[in-house]
């Protein structure tokens, strides 16, 4: 049995000018102890898929499908059952720990109340865990940081601080939503070794657009295009020998791989282009490519890729 089975997902939001189809019949499966890259253009869904599994997403939110953890619909769980399960079972590693830390709060009595509440420690026993924590995130002189306030550390400091909060619980899945955003490149550099170092047994979902962060950390590449998957892969199939035309040129459009941006930009996902969603910009497109939508064709090796020209 798969640690998380995501079966025929959508999320909709209403708005006044339509529905939004953010996550639109997505089929996604991660194994026990294995680590999926969910790699994508800005506002393709990846975020709201994230935030759909732990239900974060607002009440107005339509969601419909099946969110199979560890043998149970997330999605029938309660209100009291879900809040257990976010940040104890289920870790989280926010983007932009700027606002999703507390700035009133210091940094070491924020990971201490996530640590009490899951798994149940004192006041001692949680300090002594955030000193753990703080250590095993190559946090240095973690005490006196512990006593600091977020915005007394600097942005790659407060990185770390996110990490060890949501590996505090020891969860067995983690979720880490653009951990290497905004960073310099050394400090990116250090954030992925150490989120590989620390998820290391832990079955991971990361969403992320940094490809390359994505492929030194994951087993598996997902792509993600205007709120359907388009591949998915081993990571180093989708970055030696991609099938999609959209992850292609996501790839060519790596520094390290000429910086050639994709021509265009994202469709929009309350009325996505009829047929393929990817061929008003893609450059291999064909007639039938403008009016019938492609379904997932299984390759060799247990590739898959949305796309006519592979089936």
């Amino acid at each position: 049995m798969a640690m998380l089975d995501i079966i025929n997902l959508t999320a909709q939001f209403p708005t006044q000018d339509g529905l939004v189809k953010a996550v639109d019949v997505v089929d996604l499966k991660i194994e026990k102890g294995e680590r999926l890259g969910l790699i994508g253009e800005t506002g393709c869904g990846k975020t709201v898929l994230g935030m759909a599994i732990i239900r974060l997403l607002q009440p107005s939110t339509r969601i419909q499908g099946r969110i199979i953890y560890k043998g149970r619909d997330l999605l029938d769980l309660s209100a009291e059952e879900m809040r257990l399960m976010r940040g104890g079972e289920i870790g989280m590693i926010l983007q932009n720990p700027t606002t999703s830390l507390n700035p009133v709060l210091k940094v070491g009595d924020q990971i201490a109340e996530a640590v009490q509440l899951h798994l149940g420690l004192d006041k001692k026993q949680a300090k002594v865990r955030v000193a753990e924590l703080l250590a095993a995130a190559m946090i240095p002189e973690a005490p006196k940081r512990a006593e600091q306030y977020p915005h007394e550390l600097s942005g790659g400091m407060k990185e770390r601080i996110m990490i060890a909060m949501g590996l505090a619980s020891q969860p067995s899945f983690v979720i880490a939503d653009e951990p290497t955003k905004g960073l310099d490149a050394r400090t990116k550099a250090e954030i992925v070794r150490l989120i590989r170092d620390m998820t290391s047994g832990r079955s991971m979902l990361m969403i992320t657009h940094d490809l390359a962060a994505a492929g030194e950390i994951c087993d598996r590449i997902a792509v993600m295009y205007a709120g359907e998957l388009l591949e998915d892969a081993s990571a180093d199939a989708v970055l030696s020998d991609p099938q999609h035309p959209y992850t292609q040129g996501f790839i060519r459009s790596l520094p390290s791989r000429g910086l050639l941006p994709i021509p265009g930009s994202s469709p929009s996902l309350i009325d996505p282009p009829q047929g393929c969603r990817f061929h008003p910009r893609c450059p291999k497109a064909m007639d039938i490519c403008k009016n019938e939508h492609p379904q997932m064709t299984k390759l060799e090796n247990g590739h898959f890729a949305r796309c006519f020209l592979c089936a």
